[in-house]
C-alpha cells in the first residue's frame, strides 16, 4: 500500500491551500454574514481548473484523479465551506454525471463550459435538483412531473434545498415520467435555467453554509426537447443514485476540510491562551482533547482517500464513499464542538472562525444521503 501523495498531489493540494488563504479567508466572514454567494472565489476556482477537475480535457476539464479532488476539498473547506459545496456539485453531480452518462451532443454543449465554468466570459456552473417537499432521503417518491409530449417534455412541480440554485445555468433536474413504474418511471433532464415557466424562489436563511446559494426552484409547463434527457427512458433513478454515490466523496471531503480548519484553529490557540500559568495546551484535559481530534480526522482523511482511490481505479465505491461521508461528516460535528469549546469565550465570536465552522459542519450530515441514510446503505452492504 502507498501512502504517500505524488508530487502532482502536493502541488494540487498547495495550490488549494494558497486559494483558500489567499482568496477566500479575507472575506469570509463577511459573505458568511450577509449570505453572499462568493461568485469572485468561483470564478477564481474555475481558472484554476478546478470546477471540472475529474473532466477529460478533451471536454474542457483538468483531467485529475479523485484524490487530487479529496486533497483540493479539504483544503478550501478548511477555511470556506460555501466556496468548497459550490466547487462539489458543480465537479461531482453535475460534471461527473454529464461525463459518464451524457450523449456526446450534451457533452460537447453542456459539459465543456460547466467544466471550465464559464461560458462567453461569465460564470457557468451548474445545479443538481432532486430534493422536493416531499422527497428527500426517498427519492422516489418524486412529484415532478416530466409529461411525455412526443419530441419534448413538460415539466412542473417544485424542487427544494437547491445549490446553486440562482446562480447555476444548468439544471439537471430528477422527474418522474411515468407514476405506475415506479422509480423506473423517473427521468433525468438537462434544464437550461433560462426557460420560460422557472422561478426561483427567495434565498434560504440557513445556520450554515450562508454563502452559497440555496433556493426552491419552481417549474410550469417548463418545454424540454428530449435530446436533454439523460440516458434511456427511466434511467433517471440509476442516474441519480450512481451520482449521488460520487457526491458523497465530495461532502465526505468538505466535512474533512471543517474538522481540519477547526483542529487547526484550535490547536493554534491552545497554544497561546494561557491559564493558571500556562498554555491550555500543556493541561491534559486539552491535549487529550486535541489527540482524539487529530486521531478522528486521521481516521476520517484515509476513509476519503479510500474511496477516491476505489474511484479512480475502477472499483465499486458505493460502500466506501458511504463509510466516508457518515464518519467525517460526524467527525466535522465533534471536532467543531470540541473546537469551540477549547477557545472559551472566544469560540462563540464570530471572529476566531469556529463557530461558522460548527454551523457550517451540521449541513454534511444532512444533505447528499443524511447519516441515516448512509447507515441504510452500509448495513445493506455488510448484511447482504
Amino acid at each position: 500500500m502507498q501512502f504517500e501523495l505524488t508530487e502532482e498531489h502536493l502541488m494540487i493540494q498547495k495550490a488549494a491551500r494558497d486559494f483558500a488563504v489567499n482568496e477566500c479567508l479575507p472575506s469570509v466572514i463577511e459573505r458568511d454574514e450577509h449570505q453572499k454567494f462568493p461568485r469572485e472565489q468561483v470564478t477564481q476556482l474555475a481558472e484554476l481548473g478546478f470546477m471540472g477537475m475529474m473532466v477529460d480535457p478533451k471536454y474542457g476539464g483538468a483531467g485529475m484523479d479523485s484524490v487530487s479532488y479529496v486533497l483540493a476539498m479539504e483544503e478550501i473547506s478548511k477555511i470556506d465551506a460555501s466556496t468548497s459545496v459550490c466547487m462539489s456539485v458543480n465537479n461531482s453531480l453535475v460534471c461527473y454525471g454529464l461525463e459518464a452518462f451524457g450523449t456526446e451532443e450534451q457533452k460537447q454543449k453542456y459539459l465543456t463550459p460547466l467544466a471550465q465554468g464559464k461560458k462567453d466570459g461569465e460564470l457557468y456552473i451548474g445545479a443538481f435538483l432532486l430534493s422536493e417537499p416531499e422527497a428527500g432521503s426517498d427519492a422516489t417518491s418524486q412529484k415532478t412531473m416530466a409529461e411525455d409530449k412526443g419530441d419534448h417534455y413538460l415539466v412542473n412541480g417544485t424542487k427544494n434545498w437547491i445549490t446553486n440554485g440562482s446562480s447555476a445555468s444548468v439544471y439537471l433536474v430528477i422527474a418522474q415520467t411515468d407514476p405506475a413504474k415506479g422509480s423506473r418511471g423517473i427521468n433525468c433532464l438537462i434544464v437550461e435555467k433560462n426557460s420560460p415557466g422557472i422561478v426561483v424562489a427567495a434565498k434560504e436563511n440557513k445556520l450554515g453554509i450562508r454563502g452559497s446559494d440555496t433556493h426552491s426552484i419552481m417549474f410550469t409547463d417548463v418545454k424540454v426537447p428530449k435530446e436533454n434527457r439523460i440516458g434511456a427512458d427511466g434511467f433517471g433513478f440509476t442516474f441519480a443514485m450512481k451520482t449521488l454515490a460520487g457526491g458523497r466523496i465530495g461532502i465526505a471531503s468538505q466535512a474533512l476540510g471543517i474538522a481540519s480548519g477547526a483542529y487547526e484553529l484550535a490547536l493554534k490557540y491552545s497554544k497561546q491562551r494561557k491559564a493558571f500559568g500556562k498554555e491550555i495546551a500543556q493541561h491534559q484535559a486539552i491535549q487529550f482533547k486535541l489527540a482524539d481530534m487529530a486521531t478522528r480526522i486521521e481516521a476520517a482523511r484515509l476513509l476519503c482517500l479510500k474511496a477516491a482511490w476505489e474511484k479512480d481505479n475502477g472499483l465499486s465505491y458505493d460502500l466506501s464513499s458511504s463509510m466516508a461521508k457518515v464518519y467525517a461528516s460526524e467527525t466535522a460535528m465533534w471536532v467543531t464542538v470540541e473546537a469551540v469549546q477549547i477557545h472559551g469565550g472566544y469560540g462563540f465570536v464570530k471572529e476566531y472562525h469556529v463557530e461558522r465552522l460548527m454551523r457550517d459542519a451540521k449541513i454534511t450530515q444532512i444533505y447528499e444521503g443524511t447519516s441515516e441514510v448512509q447507515r441504510i446503505v452500509i448495513s445493506r452492504s455488510i448484511l447482504k
